[in-house]
């Protein structure tokens, strides 16, 4: 009996080449798992000019990882896991991201003022400093658990008035996530230490699992919010470039409504203005197209976030929208302002052409008037060179018929040569005019018969 084979586990055509990576795109980021309470310190810095080489020599001076390789760091993302912390590595197209979750210090917790929280890192001193790039984003998170109170004024306001505590009792902003699961609060503040401090207070029970996408939410929100802010500055000192060459182009405009005007001088004004104006679109379109998404980014997850009012305070995602708003308007602003510079100074380009091509039209029609006048003279000219060619050659062939007649004399024939001659004129005449005629006709037929 013949042995049934065995399946094949693959019943697919190949896989595109890029299957696997799309599919796994999914599982790129996962959030962290985080043991609760526990302090979760993040740096953003810009990766601009540092290769991810330069990242990973700076991951191997942590305790251990001698061995790592940029192969390791191929997907983006690394999770690396020590005795008293875990580290997290992501690299973005305009940020690296590092995340170090580690348990909360003894002294940091509700009932604290103000925490030193910088005197509790446990990375090797000065590897924070150290990291290749430009700060964007550095957030100290404190999240622990304590049991949140009933939703009334009174018990909500000794929950907060401990928040502002554990601030140093400065305003701070704080809202309901989950729709009152947790609780966060921030002043938005930059520290001496350059961090800023984020406090989220959970119930008992919550799972790491929450707390690690309530923490990449919250960091995430931050993030795309300094990140987005990014292109206000270029808009503010895009500003005034706009102005002036937004009124230097009303001005050849305006120049272009007088008929005197140079068209040379007009078009190199022109020339130069479009090409300012290109260079400023070319420069600053990444710039704008990214602030748009970052904004997006922030909408997305201030809506994931879903947030419920303090009462007496105002929530994280209404602070960062009302602050964040007028920015991205700005640059929105600025960006249509360029694009419609842009276009207006394709209009006056194309009115400018339609000028020089009437203007070159014109001095065609002028040079074709002369070349016509030209012709005319010419016609007049052969006519009369023509007229005198009949005279010419008639003149020729009367002075043969002469020396024939002659010749015929001398023979003894009985004939007046000059006589002869002179009755022969107006023959001669016609014959040499009309063999003329018939030249010209033969002329004009082969010049205005149409080619085969």
């Amino acid at each position: 009996m013949t042995p049934t084979p065995e399946p094949s586990l693959r019943v697919l055509p190949p896989d595109d080449v890029l299957r696997e990576d799309l599919h796994n795109e999914v599982h790129a980021r996962p959030s962290a798992r985080i043991d609760l309470p526990a302090l979760v310190v993040f740096v953003a810095v810009l990766n601009e000019g540092v290769s991810r080489e330069q990242e990973c020599d700076h991951l191997r001076r942590l305790p251990g990882q001698q061995a790592l390789s940029p192969d390791q760091m191929r997907g983006n993302f690394l999770r690396l896991r020590f005795d008293e912390y875990t580290l997290k590595w992501e690299r973005h197209t305009e940020f690296t991201r590092y995340s170090i979750v580690q348990p909360l210090p003894e002294g940091c917790g509700l009932g604290a003022t103000d925490p030193p929280l910088q005197n509790f890192l446990v990375t090797p001193p000065g590897w924070l400093g150290e990291i290749p790039g430009r700060t964007v984003a550095a957030i100290q998170l404190v999240m622990l658990q304590a049991e949140l109170p009933e939703p009334t004024p009174k018990a909500q306001a000794t929950l907060m008035a401990q928040a502002q505590q554990w601030f140093g009792h400065r305003t701070v902003v704080a809202s309901q996530l989950g729709g009152g699961h947790s609780w966060a609060a921030t002043d938005f503040l930059i520290q001496p230490s350059g961090f800023e401090h984020l406090l989220v207070i959970t119930p008992p029970g919550t799972s790491d699992t929450r707390a690690g996408r309530i923490s990449q939410r919250l960091l995430e929100l931050e993030t795309y919010r300094l990140m987005a802010l990014r292109g206000l500055p270029v808009a503010k000192a895009l500003s005034p470039t706009l102005a002036q060459a937004e009124a230097q182009l009303a001005g050849i405009t305006a120049q272009m409504e007088n008929k005197a005007a140079s068209e040379q001088g007009l078009l190199d004004q022109l020339i130069s203005l479009a090409a300012r104006v290109e260079r400023a679109t070319a420069e600053n379109t990444y710039r704008f197209g990214a602030t748009r998404a970052y904004d997006s980014l922030v909408t997305q997850r201030i809506a994931e976030l879903r947030e419920k009012p303090i009462p007496g305070t105002q929530t994280i995602g209404e602070f960062m929208q009302r602050r964040l708003s007028p920015a991205m308007a700005t640059v929105a602003a600025t960006e249509q302002r360029l694009t419609s510079l842009s276009e207006r100074v394709a209009r006056t380009s194309a009115l400018l052409r339609t000028r020089v091509d009437i203007a070159t039209e014109a001095q065609n029609q002028q040079l074709l008037a002369k070349l016509t006048r030209g012709q005319e003279l010419q016609l007049h000219l052969q006519t009369t060179v023509e007229g005198l060619s009949i005279a010419a050659i008639s003149y020729y062939v009367i002075s043969l018929l002469l020396y024939l007649g002659k010749a015929g004399k001398a023979a003894g024939l009985p004939i007046h040569p000059e006589i002869a001659a002179g009755a022969m004129i107006p023959l001669v005449l016609w014959v040499v005019w009309r063999a003329t005629r018939r030249i010209h006709a033969k002329l004009d037929a082969t010049t205005l018969k149409p080619p085969v």
